[in-house]
């Protein structure tokens, strides 16, 4: 853990692959993740940790199959939502953004169960910066 400030714009400076979440911080049992999304991701779910998504820059879309069925849910600049334990969801986004998550440490990117993963995908728990 680094005792002086850290800048994202720099960590976003030194990496341009889309879902490759980098590891800014590291709070109690938490990792704060900062991630370029492009494009779809993979449907998927974490069943033990919910999953939180601020968007920084750029817009996503998160699908989300729920017990009433499937909706997406549609998030711009500044604004968050958080995915409960156990469902499917699936991130995308057609312009390209930069988006902060909180995981516990450990968490896989693709979670504890998921659809075939492409190559666009990296399979991870994050890169430390």
């Amino acid at each position: 853990m680094t005792t002086q400030p850290l800048d994202l714009s720099d960590v976003l400076a030194g990496f341009s692959e889309p879902w490759s979440p980098r590891i800014v911080a590291t709070v109690n049992d938490y990792d704060v993740r900062l991630a370029r999304f492009a494009g779809e991701h993979v449907w998927h779910k974490h069943d033990h940790t919910d999953e939180f998504f601020l968007v920084l820059d750029g817009s996503i879309e998160l699908g989300l199959r729920e017990a009433n069925g499937e909706r997406t849910v549609k998030l711009t600049r500044e604004q968050l939502f958080v995915v409960p334990r156990g469902t499917f969801h699936k991130p995308s986004s057609a312009d390209g953004a930069v988006v902060l998550l909180v995981e516990p440490s450990g968490t896989l990117s693709v979670g504890d169960e998921h659809e075939q993963v492409p190559d666009t995908v990296d399979v991870t728990v994050g890169h430390r910066v």
